[in-house]
Parts: structure tokens; C-alpha cells; sequence
């Protein structure tokens, strides 16, 4: 598997070689080959070896995809800052984990495995949004796009309507088709019948609503170590100290916003209101990663914990992460729910709601509830935990534990004028909406937790 992988591995994109063959093509990029400099690999590291090599290869499909569908985006050093920058952080984490992969079989990784990290780009300017003046040295006309003006990217119908001179990339997507009057959608929320044997009973915890904005770029379950890893900005309550550098060490030792000392971590990208400028304009997450406008703090954070309508929950264990949602469009578990203030009984999923005058845009997180009993976590985060079946009950092999439910309450701009952060690619699509939650818990509290819940009653 090695050997096929070094053919992927060469680092030569399709632009590198189209360059070296002296055909035209469009810019690509291009990174040092990783298999050539490991040597022999010890068996008891092939398999973590391997699945890093095909990340690492994922990391170079992505950010070319990436750079194809930024054409002409953003302004000085737009490509070096957006795309080289994230993916050299991507491939250090990635690097590291082969590192330790050999250390943990007794082997020591070729140290030059620590000077792959850097990726070039090909047959362009990284400095001048993809490409800059297309490859002609001698001057010219320069078709970036270096800051305000039009944006001739592949974002929808040309114009940029979001980035109000922010200076960093230019804001692409959402589009008026991503918005729809909450009043044309018809209840679609059903909710299953709590059986004789079910649990019913609620556990809250207050733990604000980010007044302190605590905002970081980074994701810890995804992407541990590796800054910037979501490359959109988190809004942060509960554990005040979660970072791509956390550890459950470090966050069993930090402070908390939550009221009732519970130092576990909830977090989910910022939402923003358009056309106003915020701190981050010109930052990695922020306008660099073509995330632009003002943050909005929720106007209400409300953390609940739900029963089984099937069966009694059992603790959840600490340190267990779930993500619910999909920052991906077209990924796997999407579950976005917005909603507005009087019109819960309707959900959508890949719109944003247009709430009338008088009520307020909600976002609903609902987490999956049924746990295999074994892990805190999986390879791809999620199949650890599932979603319940129709009925509420737990698939076989699964086991209800207490359901967490984020709702987040906004005043935002009237209009098809605000936004949720995403993946620079993602267009600021609906459906990328997602929550993220390591429970850090101790025994004592989640038993508390697991009796109010049992016993139907309403605790906080």
C-alpha cells in the first residue's frame, strides 16, 4: 500500500506536470513527496502511516479545489495566506502523527520528515488572489482581485455583496436563493411519543452566551494542533481554554462560563451580520478565509439535556466528543435545524429563515444520543454515536445517553443579510451549520445529570 501511495505521494500535481511538459495550464499546487524520505516503515506504524499519507494527499485535492474555485479572489497575498498557510499547518499535524506513529512501534521517522511541511504554488503568483496576472512576468493586465470591485469568482452572480471593503477576501455567497419566508414552510417537526418506560425529564446548564467572545479559527476534535483547522471562527462557551492545542489535561485545569462548574466545551462557528466589519477582517478564519461582517452574540444560549423517549439514559462518559452537523455540503449527518421564534414547529435544514418583524432567527443543534458504550470518540468523529431511530429507540449496539440540545437565540439584519462561517469553498451554505461538545463531566456531575432525567424531573 506504501508503494501505491508513493505514486500519489510524488507531490507533482497535474499543473507541476503540465508545467514541466511545458503545456499551458491553469496554477496548481505543488508539495515535497513524504513516501520517498520514510524508509522502511515498521509494521506496528502501517496502518497510521498510511491513513496520514492518504491525509496528507486529501489536504493537496482540497486545497487545489480550493484554489480552482477562488479564481480572481481576494486581495494581496490572498493564495500564500487563505490556502498555502492553512495547508502547511495541515500537513505539519499530519507529519507529527507519522513522527509519533514510529516512536510508538520503537522507531525513529527520518528527521527531515519536518521540513515537508511547505507546499508552492505552480504555474501562478501566490501573492495575487489565483494566479495574478496569469503568469506573465512582463506586466501586463492584472486579473486578481485585490480587494474591493467586482468579484469574478464562481460565488453565485458576480457581485460582492458581503465584504464592504474588509480588506481581506472577498466574501462569496450566501445568495438570495439561500434565504426562504419561514411563513411558506409548512411544520415538518415531529417529535416521538415518550413511552411507559421512557425518560422525560430535562437537565439545563447556564453557561452565557460568549460575552466574553471568546473566538478562535481552530478545531480540536478535527483538527488537533493544527491553527486555524476549521478556517471559520468559533463562538465558545463553557471551557474557557479550548484550543487546537488543548488537551483533556489541560481542560479538566482551565475556568468555565458555565454556572454549575461544568468545565466541558461547546462551540459552533459565529454567526455574522453582512456588510459591517469585525476584528478578524484582515485574520486567518475571518476575512482571510473569506468569513466577513460584524459577530452576532446570541441573544439567548439555552444547553439542555434530554431523555430517551424509549428507555432510561445512562452517563455518558467523560472526555466523549460528538460533532452534530456537517461543515461539508453534501457531507454525511447534516442537520443544520434553523428556525424562528413562534415558527419552531418548522425546521429547515439548507435555507436561512427570513423571520417576520417580531420574531427572532434560532439555530437548533441536536446532538446524537446513542453511544456504542466503548469509545470516546471514532476515525471519522462519528461513529462512536448515533442518531435515534424513528421511534426514539437506539439502533442495536447503542445505548441512550442524556441528549444535548444547543438553541441559540439572534436578533439579525432584516433581509437576506447575514451569514454562518464555513469553509471558504462552502459559499456560507445553510446546510453547513454545526455544533461541537467533549464532555469533560466528572462522575459526580453527569450522575446528577442521569438521576434528574430518569426521574422526569426539570433540573438546572
Amino acid at each position: 500500500m506504501l508503494t501505491a501511495l508513493a505514486v500519489m505521494s510524488s507531490g507533482l500535481t497535474a499543473g507541476a506536470a503540465s508545467a514541466a511538459s511545458g503545456t499551458a495550464f491553469a496554477p496548481a499546487i505543488s508539495c515535497p513527496s513524504v513516501v520517498d524520505r520514510l524508509g522502511q516503515v515498521p509494521a506496528r506504524a502501517q496502518a497510521e502511516v498510511e491513513r496520514n499519507l492518504q491525509q496528507l494527499e486529501n489536504q493537496i485535492a482540497e486545497a487545489n479545489r480550493r484554489l480552482a474555485g477562488s479564481a480572481g479572489q481576494g486581495g494581496p497575498n490572498f493564495v500564500q495566506n487563505a490556502i498555502l498557510g492553512p495547508l502547511r499547518d495541515k500537513r505539519t499535524a499530519a507529519l507529527q502523527r507519522i513522527q509519533i506513529a514510529f516512536q510508538r512501534a520503537g522507531a525513529q521517522a527520518p528527521a527531515s520528515l519536518r521540513t515537508l511541511a511547505t507546499c508552492e504554488l505552480r504555474n501562478g503568483n501566490p501573492g495575487n488572489g489565483n494566479g495574478g496576472n496569469n503568469g506573465n512576468n512582463g506586466g501586463g493586465e492584472d486579473n486578481g482581485n485585490n480587494g474591493g470591485g467586482e468579484d469574478n469568482g464562481d460565488g453565485g452572480d458576480g457581485e460582492n455583496n458581503g465584504n464592504n471593503g474588509n480588506g481581506g477576501g472577498q466574501a462569496r455567497g450566501p445568495v438570495p436563493e439561500d434565504f426562504v419566508d419561514i411563513r411558506s414552510v409548512q411544520p415538518n417537526v415531529r417529535t416521538p411519543r415518550t413511552q411507559q418506560d421512557g425518560s422525560n425529564g430535562t437537565f439545563s446548564v447556564d453557561c452565557g452566551r460568549n460575552e466574553k467572545r471568546i473566538f478562535n479559527s481552530d478545531n480540536v476534535i478535527v483538527a488537533p494542533g493544527v491553527s486555524n483547522g476549521a478556517q471559520h471562527t468559533h463562538d465558545y462557551v463553557g471551557n474557557e481554554s479550548t484550543n487546537n492545542q488543548s488537551t483533556n489535561e489541560s481542560l479538566l485545569a482551565a475556568s468555565t462560563t458555565c454556572r454549575n462548574g461544568d468545565k466541558s466545551t461547546h462551540y459552533w462557528p459565529v454567526l455574522r451580520a453582512l456588510g459591517q466589519e469585525e476584528f478578524d477582517a484582515n485574520r486567518r478564519g475571518g476575512g482571510l478565509d473569506l468569513n466577513v461582517g460584524k459577530i452576532l452574540t446570541p441573544v439567548s444560549v439555552q444547553i439542555t439535556f434530554k431523555g430517551n423517549p424509549t428507555g432510561k439514559v445512562v452517563a455518558a462518559p467523560q472526555f466523549l466528543r460528538i460533532i452534530t452537523g456537517n461543515a461539508r455540503v453534501g457531507g454525511a449527518e447534516a442537520n443544520a435545524g434553523w428556525t424562528c421564534i413562534g415558527f419552531e414547529n418548522r425546521q429547515l435544514t439548507d435555507k436561512y429563515p427570513l423571520c417576520p418583524r417580531g420574531s427572532r432567527l434560532v439555530r437548533v443543534f441536536d446532538f446524537q444520543s446513542c453511544w456504542d458504550g466503548q469509545n470516546v470518540d471514532s476515525a471519522n468523529h462519528r461513529t462512536h454515536v448515533t442518531f435515534p431511530q424513528a421511534d426514539g429507540s437506539c439502533p442495536q449496539g447503542f445505548q441512550p445517553i442524556p441528549a444535548l440540545e444547543h438553541r441559540l437565540v439572534y436578533n439579525v439584519p432584516q433581509g437576506p443579510n447575514f451569514a454562518v462561517d464555513t469553509f471558504p469553498e462552502e459559499l456560507h451554505k445553510p446546510v453547513t451549520d454545526h455544533s461541537d461538545f467533549i464532555n469533560l463531566m466528572n462522575e459526580q456531575q453527569m450522575g446528577r445529570v442521569v438521576d434528574c432525567i430518569n426521574s422526569g424531573r426539570r433540573c438546572r
